[in-house]
């Protein structure tokens, strides 16, 4: 009788995938959330608090094995930003900037 193991993947890697749109989605997401984590548990005794605590209740200990339960639960989705659209907001931003700056200059007084 052939028996099924379990894989050392919890949760199942199909489960992961299904959730994104592509592996190398699944990979930067669960590398950037998993940082986040580490940081998160990194800064604990310090009080700081500015890093999101793991969304899930888990028994992993590591970081990524807590990234993927994450994810395989929809607490952390990816999110496409198109780069068209960050460029436009950085080059509107650096003409506001240019623009508040100039006024400041103008309203400036003059040194003798």
């Amino acid at each position: 009788m052939a028996q099924i193991h379990d894989s050392m993947v919890n949760p199942r890697i199909e489960v992961l995938l299904s959730k994104v749109d592509s592996r190398f989605t699944l990979v930067s997401l669960g590398a950037q959330r998993a940082r986040q984590i580490n940081a998160y548990f990194n800064q604990l005794g310090e009080g700081q608090g500015s890093n999101v605590p793991p969304q899930v209740t888990s028994l992993a200990r590591k970081p990524l094995s807590i990234a993927f339960e994450e994810i395989s639960a929809d607490k952390i989705i990816p999110v496409r930003v198109d780069p068209a659209e960050l460029l436009l907001e950085d080059v509107v931003d650096g003409i506001d900037e240019t623009v508040e700056l100039a006024e400041a200059v103008d309203e400036a007084p003059e040194a003798d």
